[in-house]
């Protein structure tokens, strides 16, 4: 028993050790610091974007929020890796499946919070403008389920 106690603690130092090294400063993020941009191209146009910590584009966590207007629609899709997500503000409708369909979509108001393994398909929409936060270990990436959907090919 105490060989599997020392185990368990090695790998939690371990662990964090590693986390620790994923951010080497101190950060701080009030709603007036964020530096909104457009929203990456691997997403539908009208979206913005605010890194907060870390690099999506780089492996190690990262969390960055994402402004999405009023009547914005993010096609199905899936990621690499597991998602975490916050409604920060208004409400995200989140649906799963390859299809997307409206009436399927579940509807998250701020304080909202859910988990997307990898590799499963959903869709978005919004009615009114919303913020949502991802907190996901890069590097990030969108599949689409239909390529045709995929607006870095347009």
């Amino acid at each position: 028993m105490k060989r599997w106690v020392s185990m368990i603690a090695l790998l939690f130092v371990l662990g964090a050790g590693r986390l620790a090294r994923t951010q080497s400063t101190h950060v701080m993020v009030t709603p007036a610091s964020l530096a909104w941009t457009d929203g990456p191209p691997s997403l539908p146009a009208g979206s913005k974007v605010a890194v907060m910590a870390g690099d999506p584009t780089k492996a190690g966590l990262f969390a960055m929020r994402l402004k999405l207007p009023a009547g914005y629609r993010i096609p199905p899709h899936w990621h690499p890796v597991d998602e975490h997500v916050t409604v920060i503000s208004g409400t995200f409708n989140m649906g799963l499946g390859d299809k997307f369909d409206a009436s399927k979509g579940n509807a998250l108001p701020a304080g909202s919070f859910w988990v997307m393994p990898a590799k499963t398909s959903h869709f978005g929409f919004t009615k009114g403008e919303t913020v949502i936060q991802l907190n996901v270990m890069g590097p990030w990436a969108v599949t689409y389920v239909n390529a045709a959907d995929d607006p870095r090919t347009k």
